[in-house]
């Protein structure tokens, strides 16, 4: 009998790292067109500028620390994509390239790559952005084709001055936002795919969206306004879903999706910031650890312990 020894995450099925990463890449197309449609050329500058620069940054990482190059399992590239599709269609290409390189050489290569990281690294450089450059951060525009002009400053559905969106609006993605954020069709599409695929389960992302729906409902905000807008969605499908940076049980799956919930609903209610999704999920992977240590299955073989 063969035995392969490797770090977490680990998966009990035939898939390769790199074939759920194929299905990640595949299941972020859609918000990824979505995006380069609403908000035009300079979006698809963006992604170009952080796919390339996440994978030139870990090759070169590896080459220089004299380990094996791993690119060819494109967890970089799906990481550049996310960070990307994190960004204001708005940013300028040298954020994308800072961000992926501090996504990819600091959070995730400087603690043992991919599988040892434990925080999410894509959230990690958004989270370096926006205290870097909040005002060009948090710059947002309508969808070129929907405003009429080719960039125009507009307050988010979230923001204190409150853009007026109808629900097929926030649904179709013509409202401001990141690029990956707006268009909540093509994020179920591919929350559908990845379901399909069985790349992540439904728990998390549906536990996550009730809960800011509950909550806001209970804060007397619109509950389906709450889930439409902003980058919840888009944090629940593709980010709280990490493998490395969740945790390993059901049950600690629940509390950490409950967890992000409260979170989100928290900062957005009494924070300064009307947005949380970011913090909430790197707070919660900072917790993880704690999670699964008390939320621990029992052990085959374990013997009880008498009084």
């Amino acid at each position: 009998m063969n035995l392969t020894i490797s770090t977490a995450p680990h998966i009990r099925c035939k898939d390769s790292v790199k074939m759920i990463m194929r299905d990640v890449l595949i299941a972020l197309l859609p918000t990824t067109a979505a995006g380069i449609y609403l908000f035009g050329l300079n979006s698809a500058l963006i992604v170009a500028v952080s796919v390339a620069s996440a994978v030139l940054a870990e090759f070169v990482w590896q080459k220089l620390a004299k380990r094996p190059v791993r690119v060819k399992d494109l967890s970089a590239a799906v990481t550049g994509l996310i960070f990307a599709l994190n960004l204001p269609p708005t940013a300028p290409w040298w954020m994308a390239m800072i961000g992926s390189a501090f996504a990819i050489i600091v959070v995730k290569q400087l603690f043992g790559g991919i599988g040892d990281n434990f925080l999410n690294p894509a959230l990690a450089a958004r989270a370096l952005l926006l205290a870097s450059w909040p005002a060009r951060m948090t710059q947002f525009v309508l969808p070129t084709y929907f405003s009429g002009a080719d960039a125009v400053s507009s307050a988010t559905v979230l923001s204190e001055s409150g853009l007026q969106a109808r629900y097929l609006d926030m649904f179709l993605g013509r409202i401001p936002g990141t690029i990956g954020e707006v268009c909540k069709v093509a994020i179920l599409i591919g929350f559908a795919y990845l379901l399909i695929r069985r790349v992540i389960s439904w728990q998390v992302p549906v536990i996550i969206l009730a809960v800011v729906a509950l909550l806001s409902w209970i804060f007397g905000s619109d509950p389906l306004t709450a889930i439409l807008s902003g980058g919840v969605m888009f944090g629940a499908v593709f980010m709280a879903t990490d493998y490395t940076t969740s945790p390993m049980t059901a049950k600690g799956q629940i509390i950490f999706a409950v967890g992000i919930g409260v979170i989100i609903v928290l900062i957005r209610k009494f924070g300064s910031y009307p947005e949380g999704v970011t913090y909430a999920i790197l707070f919660m992977n900072i917790v993880t650890p704690l999670i699964d240590k008390y939320v621990a299955p029992r052990l085959y073989g374990e013997v009880k312990k008498h009084a």
